[in-house]
């Protein structure tokens, strides 16, 4: 009856009336659905009767006997699922907002308007209300009622194994929406029977299931049958292992497609509230979402999609943990930025402090994002993208944090705890060469690197020196390895503005903190003379040396004490004298300065005595 119904000898009337009544009994045959899915590449059948198939497909999938060969079609029979990605076109929202102004507020115009605010709202700015009646008729429904009927009256075993599949909302329970989809389904085989065999090898067929360790697992690798839901593969270890050896393509589409549709429904196209109306079940879910990413170090390409849309709606404070732990897993790709930059962008300049330290430098968003693609690059970098798109991707990451961070210090004040943050993202950016082996060094930009070296905590002007100092190994290795390189084409090629930025850093930090050289022409931090007078600082030049910096006074004061134990009348500047200034040098260091110890190591070829106004750097 099926093929008879999908060749459409009759005509296509016929073929409606047949597929609606097509209630089967027991078990479906594989081979009639396989027959039935050969006659949609004719042609001749028309959009609506396709899309009446694949729903019928769908609502009798876990009645099929066996889907070996049904696997292999999988793609095929997907590509109809998901051909329309809700595409939105100008000229569609006008459209259904001419309909509107002539109908009236129907519930089915609203549904649609609601569905495109989603993705687009500039486009829509109709306000529309958080509850609605359902707008569309649910086509499914008395096909599952009409199954369960059937199954009941026939006493058959299958009905017992296919509660998940087949259920009903029960007309008398409440009117909110019970959040069933927000839990894992329990790992079960297809059907109460005996376990089918593989035609193509004769071998008998594993339901998942019956496998309880990691050695049966391994003994039964080619010959396992996936579940009946697919997304019950999540809640199990040994089916993410099975996911992660086999890499079996047909099971990954079928997960996906069940993970996007769930998180899409739940989170995006619920109108009563969604995931904040039920949040311990929302947050078990994308707890056990997020462990199943950290098992296999990647995320799922419907989790990704999903992110992409649901940022332009998120308040930033929604699940917040959850939301930017997986955005630590989305793969760095060139069109991130229309789909990923812009949306965060907004959130961080309008939420508050604590928002920015977690969203962009905290270790579950942005900085994990970096981390995770440089330590699981061949993972997480796509197929069709090079080396070379692959670094300009993280290049470019790293410039936007760099521009978020610049911001972000001017909006905050500089304050400590963000710039704390920000320090640790950079100090895993100055070492993407030596320790994550990407041929890439991009360095901080000035609104970074100024209000760390001006800080008025001593532990962020050490953290700055350690990063600069990291720097310089970083690229004195990669300049030696391209000298190395006979073959110039093939060799790390460092610009020249790189190394330009670098040395003008070090210079301002050696002439800032050793020389007393701060407010000199050629610096980028430069006042005008007549306001350099009036501020009646005297030897303003010295104001941020490692003897006056703010952050540095209070070890000047302790030491010149130390030194002078019965001077009444303390003078800084007797510090700046040869043996008293090593003195204090290594003082600083020994109270656990390590990074400005580096830094005056490989950068200072001598111990300077402070405002000599004499600098050698190595880094030339």
């Amino acid at each position: 009856m099926l093929e008879f119904a999908m060749s459409l000898r009759m005509g296509s009337a016929p073929c409606v009336r047949v597929l609606k009544c097509l209630i089967p009994a027991t078990v479906v045959p594989q081979e009639a659905v396989v027959r039935a899915v050969v006659w949609l590449g004719v042609g001749k059948i028309p959009i609506s009767t396709q899309v009446l198939f694949i729903k019928w497909v769908l609502t009798i999938f876990d009645m099929i006997d066996t889907k070996d060969q049904l696997r292999a079609i999988y793609g095929f029979i997907f590509s109809y699922v998901t051909e329309e990605n809700l595409v939105l076109r100008v000229f569609r929202v006008r459209k259904l907002l001419e309909l509107q102004s002539k109908l009236g507020r129907q519930p089915f115009l609203l549904h649609l308007l609601s569905l495109y605010k989603v993705f687009c709202p500039e486009l829509v700015t109709l306000s529309i209300p958080s509850r609605m009646r359902s707008g569309f008729r649910n086509h499914i429904s008395p096909w599952k009622s009409a199954l369960i009927a059937v199954q009941k009256r026939n006493g058959s075993q299958i009905a017992s194994s296919m509660g998940l599949a087949f259920t009903t909302m029960d007309k008398t329970s409440s009117r909110k929406r019970k959040h069933c989809h927000l839990e894992f389904p329990a790992l079960r085989p297809v059907v109460n029977k005996e376990a089918p065999t593989d035609q193509s090898s004769g071998r008998k067929m594993v339901p998942l299931v019956q496998l309880h360790s990691f050695a049966e697992l391994l003994e039964n690798m080619h010959r396992i049958e996936l579940p009946a839901q697919m997304g019950s593969l999540l809640g199990s270890s040994l089916a993410l292992q099975y996911l992660d050896c086999v890499q079996d393509e047909s099971a990954l589409l079928r997960l996906n497609f069940w993970l996007g549709y769930t998180l899409h429904e739940e989170f995006l196209f619920c109108g009563d509230g969604g995931a904040t109306q039920n949040s311990e079940e929302a947050l078990q879910f994308l707890n056990k979402l997020l462990s199943a990413h950290h098992f296999l170090q990647e995320g799922f390409s419907s989790s990704e999609a999903f992110l992409y849309k649901f940022l332009n709606v998120w308040d930033g404070s929604l699940l917040r943990p959850q939301i930017l732990g997986l955005l630590s897993n989305i793969p760095v790709v060139p069109s991130s930025r229309e789909l990923l930059s812009e949306p965060l962008m907004q959130l961080f300049f309008t939420s508050s402090l604590f928002f920015k330290v977690s969203f962009s430098f905290k270790g579950m968003s942005i900085a994990s994002l970096l981390h995770v693609c440089l330590t699981h690059c061949s993972a997480l970098c796509p197929r069709n993208m090079t080396l070379s798109g692959f670094k300009d991707s993280v290049m470019e990451l790293v410039r936007f944090v760099g521009r978020l961070a610049s911001v972000g210090l001017q909006i905050e004040g500089c304050h400590s705890l963000f710039l704390s943050f920000v320090l640790d993202f950079y100090e895993t950016v100055c070492d993407t060469f030596l320790k994550y082996g990407l041929p890439l060094v991009v360095m901080p930009p000035s609104g970074v690197f100024y209000p760390a070296l001006l800080a008025t905590d001593p532990i962020s002007v050490d953290r700055l020196a350690y990063i600069m100092h990291r720097y310089k190994v970083n690229l004195t290795s990669a300049k030696a390895q391209e000298k190395q390189t006979k073959v110039k084409i093939n060799a790390f090629h460092i610009s020249r503005q790189t190394f330009h930025e670098f040395n003008h850093y070090v210079v301002v930090m050696v002439s800032c903190l050793w020389n007393s050289k701060m407010f000199q022409p050629g610096l980028d931090v430069q006042l005008g003379e007549e306001l350099l007078l009036k501020s009646n600082v005297p030897q303003f030049w010295t104001s941020f040396d490692l003897i006056h910096h703010p952050a540095f006074m209070s070890y000047a004061v302790d030491f010149h004490q130390k030194c002078w134990p019965g001077k009444k009348d303390m003078d800084l500047s007797s510090i700046k004298h040869s043996k008293p200034w090593s003195w204090y040098l290594e003082y600083l260091f020994t109270q656990g300065y390590d990074g400005l110890k580096q830094f005056a190591q490989s950068n200072i070829s001598r111990q300077l005595t402070a405002g000599d106004g004499q600098g050698d750097t190595q880094q030339r």
